[in-house]
């Protein structure tokens, strides 16, 4: 008497030996991770990047009210503003450039551009390091070495940017 159970999957309906429907039971469920699998996953991480969009974006507005505040009150409570006091404002707003120069990469899809953002942030990161550097004799190999290297970044970026225009101008013409 025939068993009406229902259909046979691919791994019962065949006489193999068990080695055979093992491995042909592991490819299916292979297949069906593939297809399925893959894009749960795929929203999973999507998901995840706009909530840390979200944290990092949050994260900018509160480095730029506290930039606002500093500044402001410094300036309330000094008028004119000493040095030690604009070196300290100026690294802050170079470290916020540096976290709004993140949350800009966030959204390129391009790799090109988002190379060229990086090169950017390794720029405006140098350059902070530089103005954070005491003016000591014994750093001045370093301050030479990161002057070079800002320098050369520096150049780079123009050079880039210049290309771009360029090619911009003939895919218009």
């Amino acid at each position: 008497m025939p068993d009406e159970s229902g259909p046979k999957t691919e791994c019962e309906s065949q006489k193999m030996s068990r080695f055979e429907r093992f491995f042909n039971c592991v490819l299916n469920t292979d297949q069906f991770l593939e297809k399925k699998a893959d894009v749960v996953l795929i929203k999973l991480v999507n998901v995840l990047r706009y909530m840390f969009i979200l944290i990092m974006m949050t994260y900018l507005a509160f480095c730029l009210v506290s930039l606002g505040h500093k500044l402001f009150a410094s300036m309330i409570a000094q008028g004119v503003l000493d040095f030690a006091s604009i070196k300290t404002i100026l690294t802050d707003g170079l470290f916020v450039l540096i976290v709004l120069a993140i949350v800009k990469t966030l959204f390129i899809r391009n790799g090109f551009d988002y190379a060229v953002t990086f090169l950017e942030i390794t720029f405006v990161v140098l350059v902070r390091k530089m103005i954070l550097l005491e003016t000591d004799p014994s750093e001045t190999w370093l301050l030479l070495v990161l002057g070079g290297t800002s320098a050369l970044f520096f150049v780079l970026i123009v050079y880039i940017h210049i290309l771009r225009k360029k090619d911009a101008g003939e895919k218009a013409a």
